[in-house]
């Protein structure tokens, strides 16, 4: 029988691993721990904090008293207000963004319009806070540069109009100047995944442009619309900077009224804020649920 020994290449491959070979750390890992350790203290942590003080009085207790304040007419009334804000700004930014996504893909323009209009839309679609709020009072206040410049024209969009940038649907406006760039962000890669053969098969069978549409890219591109649409409304809900700079307390959201319970005013009660953010991380959980469902049917039509 022949002697296999270390010395032997062939044997050293075949021959299996020693225990005594070392232990290999997990160091693929290391990359991503930043994300989990943010993810943990500023997310996880927190929400649970909320949602478990959702469910406690001051004294720790147990109790389901926060929950049922909740159903009372001014907070109903907050979140309804909430939900038509983030509902109107989500189909609005949706429609307008989707028709110039379509306009830079597929509209035959300049290859720069729709490298100048992504690289916009990705600032634009984080600009918002006190900056965004100063710049619509600076445009369209009272005293704004365009309010001003109708009035040379002989209109008034605030006596002849009625409009108020300080109520819901200047709140709406507002909104719309983040919304439109989130959509088109989000949507042009839907848009870009529509094959041309799609198409060219379509006039091959003698389809109209309009049965193309209707037929072919609408039923691709619907799950992906919604799920955009969901994703807006998310996004708009829970946005609380950009509304109590330009509305204060004039316009009762609830990311308004929940700020009004915590920050220690005349109407501090901690425990009704948790349960105030309890509603609002339901809400907006339930929304994303929908996004990534949507999402996923979406991708199986445009990989």
């Amino acid at each position: 029988m022949t002697d296999i020994t270390v010395s032997d290449p062939a044997a050293a491959r075949s021959a299996p691993p020693t225990s005594g070979a070392g232990i290999r750390l997990p160091t693929q890992w290391l990359g991503v721990a930043p994300f989990f350790l943010f993810a943990l203290l500023f997310l996880i942590l927190p929400t649970s904090y909320l949602i478990l003080g959702a469910f406690q009085n001051p004294a720790g207790e147990f109790t389901l008293e926060n929950i049922r304040a909740l159903f009372q007419p001014s907070i109903m009334a907050a979140y309804w207000i909430s939900i038509k804000v983030s509902f109107a700004s989500s189909v609005l930014g949706a429609l307008i963004g989707l028709a110039m996504s379509i306009a830079i893909v597929r509209g035959g323009l300049p290859n720069w319009v729709r490298s100048t209009t992504m690289t916009f839309s990705g600032v634009a679609s984080n600009f918002a806070g006190v900056p965004l709020a100063f710049a619509f009072l600076a445009t369209l206040g009272r005293l704004g540069l365009v309010t001003v410049l109708l009035r040379y024209v002989g209109v008034d969009i605030y006596r002849d109009l009625g409009f108020n940038i300080l109520s819901f649907w200047g709140l709406t406006l507002t909104y719309l100047f983040f919304q439109i760039p989130l959509m088109i962000v989000i949507i042009t890669p839907a848009i870009d995944g529509l094959k041309r053969e799609w198409g060219e098969a379509a006039a091959t069978l003698g389809a109209s442009q309009w049965q193309y549409w209707r037929m072919v890219v609408i039923p691709v591109l619907w799950p992906s619309f919604l799920g955009t649409v969901i994703l807006l409304f998310a996004n708009s809900f829970g946005a609380i900077a950009t509304a109590y700079a330009l509305t204060g307390s004039s316009l009762n959201i609830v990311p308004i009224l929940l700020y009004a319970q915590i920050r220690g005013d005349v109407l501090n009660n901690p425990h009704l804020g948790y349960a105030l953010a309890f509603g609002m991380i339901f809400i907006t959980g339930l929304a994303n649920a929908f996004y990534i469902w949507f999402r996923t049917r979406s991708e199986r039509w445009l990989k």
